[in-house]
């Protein structure tokens, strides 16, 4: 069985630069095995239509956090993966 690899996806709204969860919408995505951290938060902002919206990128070891510079929402990027590599 190979690793799979699923993205969960959370966008909520923010309030004084952090996150406020007053509401939150959540996805995921699958089948991004071996992409770049840059291939697979194009595919995010892709999924969430953020597509041509400039952001800043934070990474935190398994998650990447995205704040656009227009708008007071942000999105969590999360890793998760099951199976093994044998």
């Amino acid at each position: 069985m190979a690793t799979n690899l699923i993205v969960q996806i959370e966008v909520t709204d923010t309030y004084g630069g952090e996150a406020n969860y007053s509401w939150v919408k959540r996805s995921e995505l699958r089948g991004l095995e071996g992409k770049s951290d840059l291939a697979i938060v194009r595919a995010v902002k892709k999924e969430i239509n953020w597509t041509n919206i400039r952001c800043k990128v934070e990474k935190y070891g398994d998650m990447i956090r995205l704040t656009p510079y227009s708008a007071c929402v942000t999105c969590f990027i999360t890793f998760h993966t099951y199976g093994s590599a044998s």
